[in-house]
């Protein structure tokens, strides 16, 4: 490439992403969204494998799953300039097959077409800056616990992962079989990346990502891939489905809400904790530009629903991509150019196993810990509701159950302890809200 070439090109980039601004560079951002790709290459099979239970052809969903998140990746980079990934969401995918479909005995096309319903409702909500509003109400201690909570949170399914920890009827969980062959691969891989880590070592989360796979291929855990490249699965069984005839409902209603409910907390969380350890909080603790963020999921989640996959949102794997210094949008664009990628080169891809990823989640865990620091733990009214947020997340296996504890609890110890004025009217309506979710 020219010196002209390479100008313009830089010029571009930092025209369209400000990474001056930012103070960040083109190589940084790359392997930042390289790494957060990486991080999250897992969903391209997983989701896959849990909507396939429902009937729904799997070969499409590898393409509906790939589309949909770059996509929305790509909306997240160009109307909100932030390193933040979307794909369909883990638990969401889960509700959808199992509850809704396999449990509640409707369709999937009945499933589609809530999420459907979902996202429409959701870009509503965005464009009336209502999703933005309550952003801006979570008081700034709880922000700061959502990123330290998302962290263990992220450190407990790298953990779960890679087997090092099983679930166990006494204690929940327990130590899983150290000496198996998965759990040895992780744990060198955690070694490796701590090495290149503390000797600061530029990309080290990918290059550990990299290396653990290579390990892995004599172990037998890796696969090699019978192809390099292949044409992308057609969507034809299961793009644009929907079944409108029990559109108005009783059951539609609860599910939407449902799909509602779990998405906003998710997202709202993911965008608070990552932004919080980033530093892109204003002095106010309010996420600028949440608008176009909060859009970007919206649009993902409709697009989805018509590709004919389960609701998309940020991934809170994007932290991985943030702890290797990834600040703008330019993290996202590469991400989601890996992802459109990904339809093609599917064999590559998909052979990264979880042992791999496991490392890079539980160490991306320590750098979430770091807002801790910033949190009152003098003012109890403050520190409970932030240390409940912060351990709900990881025993409920929920970012959104999360939230709902440190904003119930905030209200009431503020309300009877006579600093009911700190808080927000939104405030108020949201713990109502959720003490009716689980009493009803």
């Amino acid at each position: 490439m020219s010196s002209k070439s390479q100008a313009l090109e830089n010029s571009f980039l930092e025209k369209t992403f400000k990474l001056k601004e930012h103070k960040t560079n083109v190589k940084t951002e790359v392997i930042a969204g390289i790494t957060t790709f990486m991080t999250m290459a897992y969903i391209l099979i997983v989701n896959p494998l849990i909507l396939s239970n429902t009937g729904m052809d799997i070969e499409a969903l590898f393409t509906a799953t790939a589309l949909s998140a770059a996509i929305a990746t790509l909306v997240m980079a160009f109307t909100a300039n932030y390193p933040f990934a979307l794909a369909p969401g883990m638990g969401l995918n889960a509700f959808f097959a199992f509850t809704v479909v396999l449990k509640m005995g409707y369709s999937w096309e009945f499933a589609l077409t809530a999420i459907l319903i979902e996202g429409i409702i959701f870009i509503l909500l965005t464009f009336f800056n209502i999703r933005e509003a309550i952003v801006n109400c979570i008081p700034l201690n709880i922000k700061h616990a959502v990123s330290v909570g998302i962290g263990l949170f992220i450190a407990f399914i790298g953990l779960a992962n890679a087997k090092i920890v099983v679930p166990y009827e006494a204690t929940a969980v327990t130590l899983g079989d150290v000496t198996s062959s998965g759990v040895l691969l992780a744990l060198i891989g955690l070694i490796i990346t701590g090495i290149l880590l503390a000797k600061n070592v530029k990309g080290a989360l990918l290059i550990g990502i990299l290396a653990t796979t290579a390990i892995g291929i004599p172990m037998g855990i890796t696969p090699m891939p019978d192809s390099i490249i292949s044409a992308p699965p057609s969507l034809k069984p299961i793009f644009f489905k929907f079944n409108f005839d029990q559109i108005f409902t009783l059951d539609m209603l609860i599910v939407v809400f449902t799909f509602l409910f779990v998405d906003l907390f998710d997202t709202l969380g993911t965008l608070v904790g990552v932004a919080s350890k980033a530093n892109m909080l204003d002095k106010d603790g309010k996420l600028p530009r949440a608008k176009q963020a909060l859009f970007a999921d919206a649009i993902g989640t409709t697009v989805g629903a018509c590709l004919g996959t389960s609701t998309v949102t940020t991934y809170v794997e994007s932290a991985s991509g943030v702890a290797e210094g990834g600040r703008t949008g330019l993290t996202a664009f590469t991400s989601g150019i890996l992802f459109a990628l990904a339809l093609f080169f599917a064999p590559i891809f998909t052979i990264v196993p979880n042992e791999a990823t496991a490392p890079v989640l539980i160490l991306v865990g320590l750098f979430m810990m770091s807002p801790i620091t910033k949190i009152n733990l003098d003012d109890y009214t403050e520190a409970i509701p932030a240390f409940l947020t912060i351990i709900m997340m990881p025993f409920t296996y929920s970012i959104a159950e999360g939230i709902v504890f440190g904003i119930m609890s905030y209200v009431l110890l503020k309300l009877f302890t006579g600093k009911g004025k700190q808080v927000s009217p939104i405030m108020y309506g949201l713990a109502v809200i959720f003490i009716i979710k689980h009493l009803v």
